[in-house]
């Protein structure tokens, strides 16, 4: 009896597999590729550590803010012209901390790039939104200077920005390894008002500090006094004793983009810059 021939049946390796990679038993292989792909792109482009800025993602220029309010005022909003009057209001109140932001990641770039050396230091990392992330990266980018972009994949039809280096755009599923190259690389933190989401990444990196799981001197600086007083109130946290008094040099409040550069620049050359090296 002759023998069959055989089958020409093609089968799709497992890495090739996208039903099983979006898979349940293929989650810790994709938890790996968010920290295996950016840690290879962030070495290509010699991108070594980062001054990252977080805040909201509802703030809007000062151009784009008094747009908002002529159009108020001329009563071409889609509510009740009391209503799209205030919003507007408010939106041109709070967009003096983009305008902020841009500011301080302008400055903070053209300083870094003034370094003799031939790593990329001290680089503008932002969550990759509009708002105050958008200004940051708009900030170093009219600097002329690499910016990177840490965006998280959410039901919305445009998150990421403009102004973000194509090469350093990262798209995250999970929200702990986002937050993980935040802190990984970063020599500092500039932490302008914002929501939840601000506040989530804000106590996470307070909270590694104050336990020192974070050992690297790392700056804080919370942009808006008004804000965070009214927001949180520490002294209320040392009062009750859930935290010690001296928790609160973790970190450094200020209204002036100026003192800010100055605070980093003086914290960055005395610790980032000896911390390296010593390594060297």
């Amino acid at each position: 009896m002759p023998s069959k021939p055989p089958r020409n049946r093609r089968t799709t390796e497992a890495y090739l597999n996208e039903s099983f990679l979006r898979s349940r038993d293929a989650r810790a292989l994709r938890i790996l590729s968010e920290y295996i792909e950016p840690e290879g792109r962030l070495s290509h482009y010699k991108v070594e550590d980062t001054i990252v800025f977080m805040g909201s993602a509802r703030f809007v220029s000062r151009s784009d803010a008094e747009q908002l309010v002529a159009a108020a005022e001329r009563g071409e909003g889609d509510t009740d012209t009391d209503a799209d009057a205030e919003t507007a209001r408010v939106a041109l109140e709070m967009s003096h901390y983009y305008e902020a932001a841009r500011e301080l990641a302008r400055m903070v770039t053209e300083w870094s790039k003034q370094l003799s050396d031939e790593s990329r230091r001290f680089v503008v990392c932002t969550g990759g939104g509009p708002g105050i992330m958008e200004a940051a990266n708009r900030g170093a980018s009219e600097a002329k200077g690499m910016n990177v972009g840490l965006t998280i994949s959410l039901p919305v039809e445009e998150f990421d920005n403009s102004y973000i280096t194509r090469e350093l755009s990262f798209h995250f599923h999970y929200f702990f390894m986002r937050k993980f190259w935040f802190a990984y690389l970063a020599k500092a933190v500039i932490v302008f008002p914002g929501g939840f989401g601000t506040l989530d990444e804000l106590f996470e990196l307070l909270t590694l500090l104050q336990t020192h799981k974070i050992r690297k001197h790392l700056p804080v600086v919370l942009f808006g006094r008004q804000y965070w007083n009214d927001v949180v109130n520490f002294d209320a946290l040392i009062r009750h004793g859930v935290i010690s008094p001296e928790d609160v040099n973790i970190y450094h409040v200020t209204d002036s983009v100026e003192d800010a550069y100055q605070y980093l620049i003086t914290q960055l050359s005395r610790y980032a810059e000896a911390e390296r090296g010593a390594r060297m």
